[in-house]
């Protein structure tokens, strides 16, 4: 019984990392920013995303332009590559949890089981580090100009990205081959000096 509440809350915690992995690619908020009016132009605020940025004036119109030509200043497309592959793969590792989870009569063969559970883990990890990936390359761009600081999206890839890795690592800790998927002891902390 204990194998599976653990595994339902790895399942709650994969599931709130792709959450927050798809709130971070969406949003148009990696960088922000405030300027002033300077001579004609009005005051207004910039939000920066991965597919398209945003113009916020103080009279309150909102004008978003998505990145459609390579011209535009636009963030690297290897970060746009790494995050949506994140998703996927996490997605992915979700639902390999989930079928070889205790809780879960998908897979009939046992022995599959802890397999299942281990390539999640794999992934669950990878897509942790493919996320914390471009948002590390976001916090020292080359060139920020002094109005622009970190968004949200910022932040909230980074809790995300942490999240995953650990998941994964816990489920790899805890998973072991052999047995129906936990056993109910931890195998990597078994052998304490």
């Amino acid at each position: 019984m204990a194998s599976k509440a653990v595994q339902m809350i790895f399942v709650a915690l994969g599931a709130v990392g792709l959450m927050m992995v798809i709130i971070c690619c969406a949003l148009p908020e990696w960088a922000v920013g405030h300027f002033s009016g300077y001579y004609i132009y009005p005051e207004l605020d910039v939000h920066v995303g991965l597919w398209k940025a945003c113009m916020t004036y103080r009279t309150g119109l909102q004008l978003c332009e998505t990145y459609e030509s390579v011209k535009q200043i636009s963030p690297p497309h290897g970060s746009r590559a790494m995050t949506v592959t994140s998703c996927i793969l996490c997605g992915l590792s979700l639902l390999l949890l989930i079928f070889g989870s205790d809780f879960t009569p998908c897979v009939q063969n046992q022995d599959t089981k802890p397999k299942l559970i281990l390539a999640a883990a794999v992934g669950l990890t990878l897509a942790g580090l493919l996320v914390i990936i471009p948002v590390s390359w976001e916090t020292n761009p080359p060139v920020l100009l002094e109005e622009m600081r970190q968004g949200a999206s910022i932040y909230i890839g980074y809790v995300a990205g942490l999240m995953l890795i650990l998941t994964g690592v816990l489920l790899c800790c805890f998973s072991r081959p052999g047995s129906s998927s936990f056993g109910g002891t931890v195998s990597c902390l078994r052998n304490r000096v």
